[in-house]
């Protein structure tokens, strides 16, 4: 396993982060998995012995089942790991049980910090926007948390790069704890971050977490052109997130091609793809059994060749949007005699 380091931070985490989604099964947590205890205990000792020391939940998973679960199976090997969870989610039916103000994000800590049995979060991340709490009320809170021990760094997810970057300014100017992470969709079927999002996490050393690598099973191998999945697959019943299907197919064909030439999964291509993204930091990986956690785990062994990295490319390729082709066509007579990582940090 392969550590990266944590946004701007000293902290290394692996590049292979399991997240718990699937624990527990209550509400409409259901249709994405019904790990129990036993199961979990099993998955999470996978982990571990993978040299996985990244662990990610939410306090709305599964009304806060999750974050138990977790809390549990990591038992004594805690402070061995690093433990990411959220909030802004609805947690109750009040009108002040959601969001980021100063009231609810205090509240949310303390019930997360006790079912996870544990006094610190290591990362703890906002789970969206909230248009009625200004910045400085939520970044105020959250800079309160890390003075108090309870909190040692914060992040975002969900994120709009406008929203990050006004963030990052207020944090700056009022000399507050800054998001050094931001957790968003990301997959080889899904590149929307790549148009404002990349550059931004580039320009400003904010590290990127990525949630459904595997596009909600879209890429996990079960679906082809001519096959829409087994029956009970979570896609049929919870189109999330959303595959431009035209694109998508492209995608899953040099998908199976490549995996074919290195006798491999086309899961575990999809995931070694991402994590050859120079932005990547950190890949959040969710399994439903040992067989395919095990499946996923070995993806760092991937390696694509240059060949492999273009054919994947060129299929899953965003069409261009203005201003993108503006800026890159202005800049090709600037940037023409640097390599192309000079040419993309001097873009971002």
């Amino acid at each position: 396993m392969n550590y990266r380091q944590l946004g701007r931070t000293g902290l290394r985490v692996s590049e292979l982060c399991f997240g718990t989604m699937t624990f527990g099964g209550e509400g409409m947590y259901k249709v994405i998995g019904e790990t129990e205890q036993a199961e979990a205990d099993r998955l999470v000792g996978v982990c571990l012995d993978a040299g996985i020391n990244f662990f990610d939940t939410a306090d709305t998973y599964s009304g806060g089942l999750a974050e138990q679960m977790l809390g549990k199976a990591l038992g004594a090997r805690r402070n061995d790991v690093v433990v990411a969870t959220k909030v802004r989610g609805r947690v109750g039916p009040g009108p002040n049980a959601v969001g980021l103000s100063r009231g609810h994000i205090m509240d949310s800590v303390e019930t997360s910090l006790r079912r996870l049995g544990t006094d610190y979060i290591d990362l703890y991340q906002i789970h969206g926007y909230d248009a009625l709490s200004p910045w400085d009320e939520t970044l105020r809170a959250l800079d309160d948390l890390v003075r108090a021990g309870k909190v040692r760094y914060i992040g975002a997810s969900n994120l709009a790069a406008w929203q990050l970057m006004k963030a990052l300014g207020v944090s700056e100017r009022d000399r507050l704890a800054r998001f050094e992470t931001i957790q968003s969709y990301y997959s080889i079927a899904g590149r929307d971050v790549e148009r404002e999002l990349c550059p931004l996490m580039a320009s400003e050393q904010v590290g990127l977490l990525i949630w459904s690598p595997l596009a909600g099973g879209f890429l996990s191998g079960k679906f082809s052109r001519n096959h829409k999945g087994p029956d009970g697959a979570r896609r049929a019943n919870f189109n999330f997130p959303p595959v431009d299907e035209t694109r998508g197919y492209l995608v899953l064909d040099a998908l199976a091609e490549v995996a074919q030439e290195q006798h491999v999964s086309v899961a575990r291509v999809a995931l070694a793809w991402l994590l050859q993204q120079t932005v990547t930091t950190s890949v959040i990986i969710g399994a439903r059994d040992e067989t395919q956690l095990r499946d996923n785990l070995a993806a760092p062994g991937i390696k694509l060749d240059a060949s492999q990295l273009e054919r994947l490319d060129q299929a899953s390729a965003l069409p261009p949007e203005y201003p993108g082709w503006m800026i890159a066509m202005q800049a090709r007579d600037r940037l023409q005699a640097l390599s192309p990582e000079q040419r993309f940090n001097k873009v971002t």
